[in-house]
This record gives structure tokens, sequence and C-alpha cells, in this order.
């Protein structure tokens, strides 16, 4: 069954925007006419670009059920978050940010796999739905080359320390409880004079006024909001008290799913936050597995056809009965585990990816895999056993220093986000 049933509304659905794809030549070459939206620094966004991408919005709403909001505020947010993605890629490129057209395969590779297809069926389905599939993978590769740049940002912060986790643990405020939130922000200009401040006060008022008489918060979020989120119906998705600012937290601990918090004020504007559900992890008890694998990677010497060769035939090797480990020890590429005869000890799940982790639990103890590919390259491996382990000190650890570093990296990326707004050239020529 297809997870995503249109293409465009898929490319939102990951944060990537449908408009941002260029019509297909063919397609340009009958256009008679299209006209400049917007010009950012050195390029420009098209009509038809916009068009596109609020066509993939509209779809996606509508497959959710959800309201559409008037076309003038779909049509302002939509542009704004073109605006944003080509101020990313712009930015990324400059960097020296590049993204391989290998790296575009495997990512692909993972859509159909994700999608229980192959890529022949991926592609069908695409081109099946009025696609360009080449513009498509492009856009994916974009997708990429932005992730990668936020990635930047998030390294270039300085480590969660283990004095910064011991005093959030410490803290009254640390839960282990998670919210699902949803995020509306009405955003303040830097340096905001005090006009402007009552100005988006009383905006934020007036969405709030809304709500509360039977506006859909993810119409409002679409119409309203200035976050990174807007056009997801403000979804932030699964937080814990202690990953978000403490004026957020004090004012959702004690709501109720369906409940809205009113007009909060930060530095960066007014927000109005929903509660859509709760869910408790005090107590994480895991499987862990026991596995040994063998891996043969792709590489510049070893191309895609020879290494998926090359496990089938160790793979054959292993049914006709020769030692697992021996033929680890030699054909192996992964160096930390070969020496140990494919050896990885105990691990927790998903250590090794979706991939690896769906394979191990279809296992039974003592059986050993069909060959398979990830990221990493094709592997085989043998389920060796499996145990329960209590892991609630472990994971409220990692959950305070994982809440501590999301804190920082939303912070982060939104004032990276704002700064390059800022500091760009941007005209906007929409038709008021």
């Amino acid at each position: 069954m297809r997870i995503f049933s249109h293409p465009a509304a898929w490319l939102i659905s990951i944060g990537l925007v449908a408009g941002a794809m260029a019509p297909p030549l063919h397609a340009q070459a009958t256009t008679p006419i299209d006209s400049i939206v917007a010009v950012v620094d050195d390029d420009i966004i098209l009509r038809s670009e916009l068009d596109l991408a609020i066509n993939g919005i509209v779809d996606r709403i509508r497959q959710q059920g959800g309201e559409l909001p008037p076309t003038h505020l779909l049509e302002k947010q939509v542009l704004e978050r073109l605006i944003i993605r080509k101020l990313q890629l712009q930015r990324a490129y400059q960097t020296g940010i590049r993204i391989s057209d290998a790296e575009i395969d495997q990512a692909m590779l993972r859509l159909a796999q994700q999608n229980q297809m192959s890529l022949m069926q991926l592609r069908q389905v695409i081109e099946g739905d009025g696609e360009d599939f080449g513009e498509f993978r492009k856009n994916i590769g974009e997708e990429m080359m932005t992730e990668r740049l936020r990635q930047r940002v998030i390294n270039s912060m300085d480590p969660i320390t283990e004095t910064e986790i011991d005093i959030l643990l410490a803290s009254d405020r640390f839960q282990t409880g998670e919210y699902n939130i949803s995020h509306i922000l009405i955003a303040l200009p830097e340096g905001a004079t005090p006009q402007q401040i009552a100005a988006q006060e009383a905006a934020a008022n007036d969405v709030y006024q809304q709500l509360q008489d039977g506006l859909d918060f993810a119409s409002a979020a679409i119409s309203y909001s200035n976050s990174q989120e807007a056009l997801e119906g403000g979804l932030v998705g699964w937080r814990d008290l202690n990953s978000v600012p403490v004026i957020f937290s004090e004012a959702i601990k004690n709501l109720r799913a369906g409940q809205i918090t009113p007009p909060i004020r930060s530095p960066a504007g007014f927000h109005i936050v929903k509660v859509n559900d709760y869910r408790d992890h005090s107590k994480v008890v895991l499987t862990e597995y026991h596995a040994r694998h063998i891996m043969v990677k792709i590489s510049d010497l070893v191309g895609p056809r020879q290494a998926m060769e090359q496990i089938r035939s160790i793979h054959t090797r292993l049914q006709e009965g020769e030692d697992f480990e021996s033929l680890a020890r030699e054909y192996s590429d992964d160096v930390t585990s070969a020496n140990l005869g494919g050896d990885l000890g105990w691990f927790m799940p998903q250590t090794y990816g979706e991939r690896f982790t769906q394979t191990l639990e279809a296992l039974q103890d003592g059986e050993t895999s069909e060959p398979f590919q990830t990221e990493s390259g094709w592997h085989i491996i043998e389920r060796l056993g499996t145990r329960e382990k209590d892991y609630s000190e472990e994971a409220i650890r990692n959950a305070a220093a994982k809440n501590l570093q999301q804190q920082k990296s939303d912070i982060e990326i939104e004032k990276f986000l704002q700064e390059m707004r800022d500091e760009a050239y941007v005209e906007m020529r929409l038709d008021s």
C-alpha cells in the first residue's frame, strides 16, 4: 500500500516544497506567460513554482481532511517557505555542500523501500501522478543539501556537558513524559518597536480568539504562523518539557489533549501552543540483540552490482555449511567486527538503523538472513540471541541530553534562518 498518494504532497510532508521543482522543460515551452513573484538575491521564484507548491499543499490538506485557509494567506505562507528554501540552497552551495549522485540514489532506494516497492515501481508511481521523475530526484538532492546545512549549524554548537545533564535531572522541571504539541508563532522583527510589538500582540490575540471560536488549529497555523512548521499545520511532534523553553513547559504541563495556551511572549514573538497528546516514559525496558554480520561495502573499487554478487556468493557458501566466523574474518568490510568473526556483541534496537533492526526482528535465534542492503553496504546477519534489559536510568539520562540538544538546536536553527532572511535581498512581487 502506498504511504504517499501524490509525490508533491509527500515532498511537503518531509519538509520539501513541491513548488521548488522547476516545471519540466516541455511544460515551460508550452506556457505562454510566466511572471516573477519574488527576487531572492541573485535568483528568482516564478509564479509557476508558487502555483505548483500551493497545489501540493492544498492536496495534502484535502487528503488529511483539514480546512483550507484563505487563498491570499496560503499564497503568502508558501512563498515565504520557497524564499527560505532558496536561501538555504544558495548558502549550502556557497559553503561547498554538494550531494553526489550515489547519495541521491541511496535516498531514492530508502524511499522505495519505505513504501514497499522497487525503484522502478516508485518511478512509475511518480510519473503516473504527472510528476517529472528527474525533477523529483533533483528535489531529493536539494532537501539533502538543506538538511546538511542545518546539521552544520548544529555541529557548530558547543556539546552538551555532563554537568548540564546533571543540573537538568536535578531540576523540578525535568519530566520523563512527552507531549505531542503544535505551535503558532506570530513573529516579531529584530529590534521591534513598541508599535510593532503591540500590533503583533493584537494579531496573536485575534488568532487565539478565532481558535476559541472553533477555527481548526492546523488551518490557523497555515494561515498565520511564522514558524518553520507552519505549512505542516504547526505540528512540532513529541517533546518533553525539558526540551522546550521554560515559558512553554510551564504553560502546557497542566493541559490535557486538545487544549491550547493563550499567547505566550518570547523574544521571537507571540506563541500559541496546543497539546495534541501525552505519553509517559518513566519505565523503559528494551529488547537487546546479539548478532554477527558480514558486510560488503560499495566503493569506488566495488560497484553496487559487484557488491551484490559478492554478498550472494558468501550467502551461498554459508548455505553450503561454511563457517560464518571464518567467512566474516576473510570477507567482511566492517573493520570493527571482522576480526571478531563479525560479532557485534549486544546492542540496542536501531543501533545499526531501521533496515538492520527490521531484519533482526524477522529472524529467530540461530537463523541467518538473506542478503540485504543498507546505506553502509550489503549485509548478511545471524541472530545469536535476545534479552530484555531495563534501560530506564540510561534512557532518562539520554533523554535529558537529547532534549538539551534539541532545545539548543531549535534556537540556533531558527536564529540562523532568521539572520539569513534578514541579510538577504528579497523583493516580493505578489499581486496585492
